[in-house]
Order: C-alpha cells, then sequence, then structure tokens
C-alpha cells in the first residue's frame, strides 16, 4: 500500500480528464476564439452551437478587423452598403468586394486568411516614365476583363513601345498593418506580340524612403506561368529570377517585386520595374496596377 502511495507522489496527482470547454460562459469563449485566426473562428462553429454562437459574435469579429476600419471605410463612396449588423459579414465582404478609398485613387480589401489591410494602387496612380505620351504608352479599357479591382479602374495602361522602361509608386507605412511581412505585386497581362522582357530582364524594387534596406531583383515577365495552386510543380530553368508569373483567379497575371517587413511609422513605401540600362525595345505590356498584400506563412 505504501509503495502504491509512493508511485502515486512520483507521478503526481491524476490528468483531469474530459474537461468541456463548453460549459464557459459565450463570453469567455468568444474571448477565446478571438486570439485565435478568422479560419479557427470558422472551424469552431462546427464544435457545438455554443461554439457556433461565440464564433459568429461581433466581439469576435470586431477583433479580425483592422482597428482603423471606421476611419477606412468613411473613405469610400460605397460606405452605406457597408452597414452590415454583423462584424462577420463586414470583414467577408471587405475580404471578398475591394472597396474605392482616398478619392477613387485606391482599392482596399482585407487579407481572407488573416484580415491583414491590402491595397491596389491602379495604373493611374503609378509613375510610368512617358505614360503620358500616346506614342509610348495607351490608356484603353478592357471591358471582358474579371477583375474586380478593373471593374473599379477600367482604365489600364498598354504599352506600345519604350527603350527607358520605368514604372514604380509610392505609399505611407502607416496605411498598412503593423509588424507583418508584405510583398508588392505587379498585376498584368502581356498581349501575343509582347516582347522585350526577358533578355534583359527588368529589376524589381521594393524599400522604405527611411533607413530601411532595399530589396532588389531581376524578374522576368515572360517566364512560364504559375497556375492557381501549382506554385511546387513548375521546374523553371537554371536563371537568377527568384520571383516568377503566377495565373491570378480573376484572369491576369501577377509576379512579385519583393517583400518588405513593416514595422510601422510615417516612413513611405516605394516599389517599381525598372530597365534603364540596355534600352532594349519593350512592347506588349497591359498593367492594371500594383497590389500590396500581406505574403502566406
Amino acid at each position: 500500500m505504501m509503495e502504491k502511495e509512493k508511485e502515486g507522489e512520483r507521478n503526481g496527482p491524476p490528468c483531469a480528464c474530459g474537461v468541456d470547454i463548453s460549459v464557459l460562459p459565450e463570453g469567455c469563449i468568444s474571448d477565446i476564439v478571438a486570439l485565435t485566426t478568422p479560419m479557427d473562428a470558422c472551424r469552431a462553429c462546427a464544435v457545438s452551437s455554443i461554439f457556433r454562437a461565440a464564433a459568429e459574435s461581433n466581439a469576435v469579429w470586431e477583433r479580425f478587423l483592422p482597428s482603423d476600419y471606421q476611419a477606412i471605410i468613411a473613405q469610400s463612396s460605397s460606405s452605406d452598403s457597408l452597414n452590415f449588423s454583423s462584424k462577420k459579414q463586414l470583414y467577408l465582404s471587405l475580404s471578398d468586394n475591394p472597396i474605392l478609398i482616398d478619392d477613387n485613387k485606391k482599392s482596399f480589401f482585407l487579407d481572407k486568411l488573416s484580415g491583414k489591410k491590402c491595397y491596389l494602387l491602379p495604373a493611374r496612380e503609378l509613375t510610368i516614365a512617358w505614360g503620358d505620351d500616346p506614342h509610348y504608352w495607351r490608356w484603353v479599357s478592357l471591358p471582358e476583363s474579371r477583375s474586380l479591382h478593373n471593374s473599379m479602374f477600367p482604365e489600364v495602361a498598354e504599352l506600345h513601345l519604350v527603350f527607358w522602361f520605368d514604372i514604380n509608386g509610392k505609399m505611407s507605412v502607416s496605411m498598412l498593418s503593423p509588424k507583418t511581412n508584405y510583398a508588392a505585386y505587379l498585376v498584368y497581362k502581356l498581349t501575343e506580340e509582347a516582347y522585350g522582357f526577358d533578355d534583359p530582364p527588368p529589376t524589381a524594387s521594393i524599400g522604405t524612403s527611411g533607413a530601411g534596406e532595399v530589396y532588389e531583383q531581376t524578374v522576368s515577365l515572360d517566364l512560364p506561368i504559375v497556375e492557381p495552386g501549382q506554385e511546387d510543380q513548375v521546374v523553371l530553368p537554371q536563371q537568377l529570377h527568384t520571383s516568377r508569373p503566377k495565373l491570378r483567379n480573376d484572369g491576369w497575371l501577377e509576379i512579385e517585386l519583393g517583400q518588405f517587413f513593416n514595422e510601422g511609422g510615417e516612413d513611405e513605401l516605394q516599389f517599381g520595374l525598372k530597365e534603364v540600362k540596355d534600352l532594349w525595345g519593350k512592347s506588349g505590356l497591359i498593367v492594371e496596377g500594383i497590389e500590396v498584400r500581406p505574403t502566406k506563412g
């Protein structure tokens, strides 16, 4: 008997098994779910009716929305259409349906998995060398486009011919979610007659106006396209590019220009794509804009 008691002392107290967390008050469960992610909250709905009520509560989804979401929505002409009683509905709407902000100069949306802030700067808000000269660039509409952004910004820039290729944009890092790793993506298409983007390839860059490091890499806009969901199944020829074109669900292509960790603050984030050394002719590029959104993982 004494041996069993000593053995019990060595092993410690028996484990508390079969604890039912659903007996907690709904508010406590909401606080717990709010510490997870939007995806985890959706999964929690399948646990029980009590979990569903907690996971769909406004208290949870208010935590997933950016702290300044009301100020952002107030900038939009479509703010009246976002008057949802459910914060989850608002979150999903902002994830699936970008809104125009900043006097219709940018579109804003949420990353659906994380709730981080995302933006698209349309071609008209980029600085494009020779962009106002119709001999070099043309401003056209693509009514057949499936892009949600294109329905907001129907005018895109189509490259006729340039030798000095330079596109860049900028925005304040204060607009982005802090402590978040972001990437900038050129959203584009190539015509069947496009040429001049592989040898030499243009150089992409991203960095802040402060003391931060500027990241540069060469990118080729006409490498083999990666289909959605098949990023790991494409083998590229030996080359120096760390980024390759991907086909978006809306039918456009995108290529990563570089990544940037947002520490916060008031610096200006600058990003772009250029080839101004060899000055070979380039043609056939259609630019919708540059999208800034958080990286995965």
